[in-house]
């Protein structure tokens, strides 16, 4: 599945002299960015033109921070890749006015015009980035209140408990503005949202189903993930 969704969004790309490209931390992408590792070290794929924009960050956080979103896409794609800091947009989960934070990712995609790529996670109350149940779909970069759910699934990636109760992230208006959308899940723990993402009612309850109408959606699944579907 890595493999494919790599040749997709190479394919994806290929054309555009500047992509940006946003990708999800998380354990789904993980195999995805081990292999455009790969890639580019075995000279297959070049991304030394592409941007790169954060999804989202624990408030609190930033990549100093073991557990953090930025820290985990530090160490398994953008030090692994040599991307300069320069060709870099993050959230800092520290900063002292979030706002700002807010509209310098904004300014950022917008001086591209948009995202070419996003790469997204499925949360188990369909969540995606950290816009959780409720969040309205014309909302770009803000400061959201977790759910429990998110709260209590964030403390995987980290060695003891940890509060987590905001993130900063971008907006569903961001992601339905990106050229090309590709959701990530795996696992008998996602079958049961994946099918109501796809299958439900299109909801800001579920915040997943109200991409499922762009046209640049594309949702790859295991079987365990897809057990559900027709």
């Amino acid at each position: 599945m890595a493999a494919s969704v790599a040749d997709r969004l190479e394919e994806c790309l290929r054309s555009i002299s500047a992509p940006l490209f946003c990708p999800a931390s998380g354990d789904t992408p993980a195999a995805l960015y081990s292999e455009m590792v790969d890639r580019v070290k075995r000279n297959m794929l070049d991304v030394s033109h592409w941007h790169f924009v954060g999804l989202d960050e624990w408030v609190g956080m930033n990549g100093g921070d073991e557990g953090s979103c930025r820290y985990y896409l530090n160490k398994g794609l953008f030090e692994p890749l040599g991307v300069g800091e320069e060709l870099i947009c993050f959230f800092d989960g520290r900063a002292t006015d979030l706002g700002e934070e807010c509209a310098a990712v904004g300014n950022f995609i917008g001086k591209w015009g948009c995202i070419d790529a996003v790469v997204l996670g499925i949360g188990l109350n369909g969540h995606v980035a950290m816009n959780e149940p409720g969040a309205d779909p014309a909302w770009r970069s803000h400061v959201a209140t977790l759910h429990p759910v998110t709260q209590a699934t964030g403390q995987k990636y980290f060695n003891s408990q940890t509060p987590l109760e905001r993130g900063i992230t971008l907006g569903l208006r961001d992601l339905l503005d990106a050229r090309h959308i590709f959701l990530l899940a795996t696992g008998d723990q996602k079958a049961g949202i994946i099918q109501k993402m796809l299958e439900g009612p299109v909801t800001r309850e579920v915040p997943a189903s109200l991409l499922r109408d762009h046209p640049g959606l594309e949702v790859w699944l295991d079987a365990r993930a897809a057990a559900k579907l027709p």
